[in-house]
């Protein structure tokens, strides 16, 4: 699925339509370089679950926590990772997680759990252009899901 994201406020409604198509328990790979959106659209997706208070960057954490109405949600930002072995050290149980948003994850490539959906963002102009791919039977679910809102059809291209 290829959508021409204008401004900010297409790449929130992105994120506010994966939590609305979201499957019981997911692992999303975000791809893009620095300022692409990745962080803006994990944010929008985690309130669009409920999520309140800040919604803080894993840049330097590495990881963030928060509760959502199916379990937990963890944010990822791998930028800062040198070696997969440094994963072991974050204490990161698959099963733990309902949602995991994973920038980066081409960092962790073989540690992590294959993607369910894949975002790859790329800046174009004053917007982006995101493609999503499925690499899971669930993540194909999802994207047929998200082929069927009416809020995405003017982004699809």
């Amino acid at each position: 699925m290829r959508l021409q994201l204008d401004d900010s406020e297409a790449t929130e409604a992105l994120g506010r339509a994966l939590a609305q198509t979201l499957p019981a328990r997911a692992m999303v790979h975000l791809q893009g370089d620095l300022g692409a959106g990745k962080s803006t659209l994990a944010r929008a997706l985690l309130r669009a679950l409920g999520v309140q208070g800040a919604i803080r960057s894993p840049t330097y954490t590495l990881v963030e926590r928060y509760p959502i109405p199916q379990g937990e949600a963890w944010h990822l930002d791998l930028y800062r990772i040198g070696d997969v072995g440094e994963l072991d050290f974050l204490g990161l149980d698959e099963e733990a997680a309902s949602l995991w948003l994973v920038e980066w994850a081409e960092r962790a490539r073989g540690v992590l759990p294959p993607a369910d959906l894949q975002v790859e963002l790329e800046t174009r102009g004053e917007g982006r252009l995101a493609v999503l791919s499925a690499g899971t039977e669930a993540g194909q679910q999802w994207l047929a899901r998200l082929q069927l809102l009416g809020s995405l059809q003017t982004c699809l291209l």
